[in-house]
């Protein structure tokens, strides 16, 4: 079980053989790494998954190796144009997670060295076509923790500002929290070599490419992105997760933002949230223990209009209205736009 949906493992991976998992997708969302937040937001779960599969096929078709093996109907495994209604049931290949060890103060990470298949690298790899204004990557490199040039960069970048060429970075996958790498350091925890690196920020760059084709005819902005992966029988990257979905992209429509970046608007007023920032300045590993609020529910209005977006999104993508009763995306982004920006 995640913060946002569940696994059920129909059959348990080996050593040298994958697995099979079904993903249930939730209603459930999580904010700021704090996992499981108070609300849910309906039909959330169907409409991720619906995207999530749509881009697994758009990316096998070009050949791409993936985890996916079909949507869950009736028992049955499916391809997208076969399902009769919306699930949020996916199948795929079920790799082995790999989890370091936590020690006092940081994470032992010496087992990627040992193994050589059939399991998930223990990284978010993240795409930047823009940075927008307070962008974790903005903040860093204002408090000096990187430099430009050590991302390809000749000078500081302003909020908002479209990037000449998109910025691939690495962050951790199963620390309590995200931490963000350079390349050297996530080749190290990972085990890759410099080609398997190179392989995978080149994947991710057409995974990038795909993503800001296809949701441009929603005029939809792709700002960044996540990807995750894992090594099969072979040691070959294989696709794994999910991706160009509202949860794992940053989109805006008209600059206004989308899915639960409106969440996370609503809570970056709140006491919860200061207090889950100066939390983890104190303790990286172990911040959530010295929270002293809970986050509270979202307005039943916001909670209907994130549903709304997440919807939309899946009927446009797909080019198939799975959800009859939801407004176009535009309708919905006005309604955004008068309760946050008015």
């Amino acid at each position: 079980m995640g913060s946002v949906k569940d696994i059920k493992v129909i059959k348990k991976p080996q050593k040298d053989k994958a697995g099979i998992g079904q993903f249930i997708f939730s209603d459930r969302y999580s904010v700021f790494d704090w996992g499981e937040m108070p609300d849910h937001i309906i039909d959330k779960g169907k409409a991720l998954c619906l995207i999530g599969a749509y881009f697994f096929e758009k990316f096998e078709e070009l050949g791409f190796k993936t985890h996916y093996l079909g949507l869950v109907e009736d028992g049955k495994t499916k391809r997208l144009s076969e399902l009769i209604s919306s699930t949020n049931c996916m199948e795929f290949r079920l790799l082995r997670v790999l989890h370091p060890i936590k020690k006092e103060s940081y994470y032992d990470y010496s087992i990627y060295k040992k193994e050589r298949s059939n399991y998930l690298i223990p990284l978010e790899v993240i795409y930047r076509n823009y940075i927008p204004k307070g962008a974790s990557l903005l903040k860093r490199l204002n408090n000096g923790k990187i430099k430009p040039e050590d991302i390809g960069l000749k000078k500081l970048p302003k909020p908002g500002e479209r990037l000449k060429n998109p910025i691939i970075e690495a962050s951790t996958k199963l620390e309590a929290s995200d931490r963000y790498l350079d390349w050297k350091e996530a080749e190290e925890i990972a085990g890759l070599t410099w080609s398997e690196k190179e392989e995978i920020q080149r994947i991710t760059l057409l995974v990038n490419k795909i993503i800001t084709k296809e949701t441009e005819r929603l005029e939809l902005i792709n700002l960044d992105g996540k990807v995750e992966y894992g090594f099969d029988e072979f040691r070959n990257p294989v696709l794994v997760d999910v991706f160009g979905t509202p949860d794992e992209c940053r989109f805006t429509y008209n600059e206004l933002p989308l899915s639960k970046e409106i969440a996370r608007i609503f809570y970056r007023k709140t006491s919860w949230y200061k207090e889950t920032e100066i939390a983890k300045k104190q303790n990286r590993l172990n911040w959530k223990e010295i929270v002293r609020f809970s986050p509270p529910k979202l307005p039943d209005n916001v909670v209907e209009l994130i549903s709304q977006i997440y919807k939309s999104i899946a009927n446009d993508i797909t080019k198939r209205t799975w959800f009859e009763s939801t407004p176009p995306l535009r309708e919905v982004m006005k309604k955004i736009e008068v309760l946050f920006y008015q």
